[in-house]
């Protein structure tokens, strides 16, 4: 179930890193999800290093830090997708 509840999350960072980057993202759905996978991971030991590990109620600061780090991933993510497979894409294209 760990793994179930991975890919939802991913899914769900991936989708508001999206929306929050300017600009249109080339990179397919499936990697954003895994993008946002990395950022909720990035994110939880960001926010363990800044002394958040487990409050009573919702963990409003990891969530922040998940976001922050998400849309980092994705953008840089993107700009290495669109470097590599995305040129060749759009020259198929062509």
């Amino acid at each position: 179930m760990g793994w179930l509840w991975a890919i939802i999350v991913g899914f769900v960072l991936g989708l508001i890193a999206k929306l929050l980057i300017p600009g249109k993202q080339h990179s397919p759905l499936w990697l954003t999800t895994i993008f946002g996978i990395l950022g909720a991971i990035v994110g939880n030991a960001v926010a363990r290093g800044f002394g958040v590990e487990s409050t009573s109620g919702i963990d409003w600061s990891r969530h922040i830090f998940q976001i922050v780090a998400a849309v980092i991933i994705v953008y840089l993510g993107d700009m290495m997708y669109m470097a590599t497979l995305g040129k060749r894409k759009q020259q198929n294209r062509a």
